[in-house]
């Protein structure tokens, strides 16, 4: 671990980045054009004290988890990310890893969609990043881990992932998501974390056995669709997709014609936030 370049880095990558650039508002009263400490420790989802003993060369050495979230919440690219790794003494992210950093141009489109549910997914439907209505909408995905991480995956083997779609829409969903992952199959290859989860679905759920013998392929994210929230009922929406260039991660934006119900609905979203989910 380079204590000195690590510290050096972050310093540097903290300085060029402006509130707007992250989706803060840029406030008065500023004295550096950078963002402040607090700011990059809140977007890491660490402490600011932690943050800042790593600035000033006296921190621990940093997991390749948190590793991996100062590397979002700095915007850095693939191959500056590779580099932080690498000074604070880790190796280079894994293939595995490097497909869940959230790409820098989707993560500014994200940020700056503060009224409306917008996520971004990999293409094996892991949440990577969601603003807050989409976590009101959805639920807090940080709570997964392995392969439950994968929207996919959850739609075969817990029924109550099914909730948030009408009845009569859920198989035409469960095609969906088979077709969306034969898709990132062939892109990834049966080795990859693809090919596992193809797997470990066949083994778990005759659903999803059945389906993937249909050879359906696609990629499909722009759709109108009905949605079921547990307060308001049903919201229609339509959901738009903004994919990276190598369409590994796609960028959801959920939204509806102003001066409707659905429209008003997705409002109340950022009223009622996450309560729902408590109890």
């Amino acid at each position: 671990m380079d204590r000195a370049e690590l510290a050096a880095f972050l310093r540097r990558r903290r300085e060029e980045l402006r509130p707007e650039d992250v989706g803060l508002p840029v406030g008065a009263r500023r004295r550096a054009h950078g963002l402040r400490r607090e700011e990059v420790a809140s977007l890491a989802m660490m402490s600011t004290d932690y943050y800042t003993r790593l600035e000033q060369q006296r921190g621990p050495q940093p997991s390749e988890q948190m590793l991996a979230s100062l590397a979002r919440a700095l915007r850095l690219t693939g191959s500056e990310r590779d580099y932080l790794f690498l000074v604070a003494g880790r190796n280079a992210p894994s293939p595995q890893v490097t497909v869940t950093h959230v790409a820098p141009a989707l993560q500014r489109v994200l940020d700056r969609i503060t009224d409306t549910p917008a996520l971004i997914l990999s293409n094996l439907g892991e949440v990577l990043v969601q603003n807050r209505f989409a976590e009101a909408l959805y639920g807090d995905s940080s709570q997964f881990t392995g392969l439950a991480r994968s929207g996919i995956y959850r739609w075969f083997v817990n029924q109550d992932e099914r909730l948030i779609y009408p009845e009569h829409d859920r198989d035409r969903q469960s095609r969906a998501q088979v077709a969306n992952l034969r898709a990132a199959y062939a892109a990834m290859g049966p080795k990859s974390r693809a090919g596992e989860l193809v797997r470990v679905l066949q083994r778990e759920s005759a659903e999803f056995a059945e389906i993937w013998d249909r050879h359906e392929v696609a990629k499909r994210f722009e759709d109108h669709k009905v949605l079921v929230h547990p307060q308001l009922g049903e919201i229609e929406v339509d959901c738009q997709a903004l994919f990276t260039e190598d369409q590994s991660q796609a960028l959801l934006v959920l939204t509806a014609p102003p001066r409707t119900e659905a429209f008003d609905k997705l409002q109340l979203l950022g009223v009622l936030g996450t309560e729902k989910f408590v109890g």
